[in-house]
């Protein structure tokens, strides 16, 4: 499909990541021709760097074209540390917009793999599938989750241009991934041998509480964060925005989810908001019972 619609190999996409890596040889045991290519995040630990590096020139060795994409946006170079002033907003698990910019608009127009799995999140398993082709109207998405007899005629029906994603490994279980490995001595990310369960960016509000231990293993990160927030109070205040944050470290703690800001309601505090809105609603009842009505008055 890629070589009939496209008249371009097969595109493998790299993270540096555990998945990457089982897809790759995948392709290359299937004996298709295929093109890898490594979205640079700016925000990727040095190792990862330093794996796709000497990844891609041993492929490259091998004959296969091997590509590291640097982040634009609207038409600019760009980076972590420039997108979270201009969204004027920390990326957060709900507000991911560094993966949309940083990642998912890097390779555009071609036929792709990714290491997306089901085992990763229950929205995965909802909205993922092997085969699917991406456009701008979801009335004409079309994801496919099985081998049925209809494959073939949704396959060839689809023939204008856009990006199409293959997903060879969705339904493999972490088990299936290290697995596959180990038995076929694949040489992976150094950060999984320090204890490392995922790779992408340092401080990735996805990775959870092990944000912590990745800024006490690269505190010149945590520095690059805290700059990126300064000038996003600056563009906040330029902008005459309202601002709750005091400062850069205020928006880090807040970002980490350690403290909230001043003055706002802890969950553990909603106990406590519940009875005393009780308390206020059974003396305002009472006082309800006691008043007069209206229509005593008139009678």
């Amino acid at each position: 499909m890629s070589l009939r619609i496209y008249e371009k190999p097969l595109v493998i996409t790299d993270s540096g990541g555990k998945d990457s890596l089982v897809c790759r040889e995948l392709v290359r045991r299937a004996g298709i021709p295929y093109e890898v290519v490594h979205s640079l995040t700016t925000a990727d630990a040095p190792e990862t760097v330093y794996y796709v590096r000497d990844t891609f020139r041993s492929l490259e060795e091998q004959g296969v074209h091997c590509k590291i994409i640097k982040p634009m946006y609207k038409g600019k170079r760009t980076s972590m540390w420039s997108l979270i002033p201009m969204k004027k907003f920390p990326p957060t698990r709900l507000k991911r917009y560094c993966c949309q910019v940083l990642k998912e608009e890097t390779v555009k127009d071609r036929f792709i793999t990714t290491g997306v799995r089901w085992a990763e999140s229950i929205k995965r398993k909802e909205s993922r599938g092997i085969y699917e082709n991406l456009t701008s109207d979801v009335r004409q998405k079309l994801i496919l989750n099985n081998d049925n007899d209809e494959r073939r005629a949704l396959f060839e029906s689809c023939t204008l241009k856009g990006k199409r994603v293959c997903n060879p490994v969705i339904d493999w279980t972490d088990r299936d991934v290290w697995d596959f490995i180990r038995s076929e001595h694949l040489k992976v990310n150094p950060l999984y041998e320090r204890g490392f369960y995922r790779v992408g960016c340092i401080g990735c509000p996805m990775a959870g509480k092990r944000r912590w231990m990745e800024f006490r293993l690269y505190p010149t990160y945590k520095q690059a964060y805290l700059h990126a927030f300064d000038r996003m109070l600056e563009a906040m205040h330029k902008g005459e925005s309202r601002v709750k944050w005091k400062n850069a470290q205020a928006v880090f703690d807040w970002w980490m989810e350690g403290h909230q800001i001043e003055g706002q309601l802890r969950l553990e505090d909603m106990d406590t908001w519940r009875q005393a809105n009780h308390e206020i609603q059974e003396e305002e009842n009472e006082q309800y019972e006691e008043e007069p009505k209206p229509w005593q008055h008139n009678l």
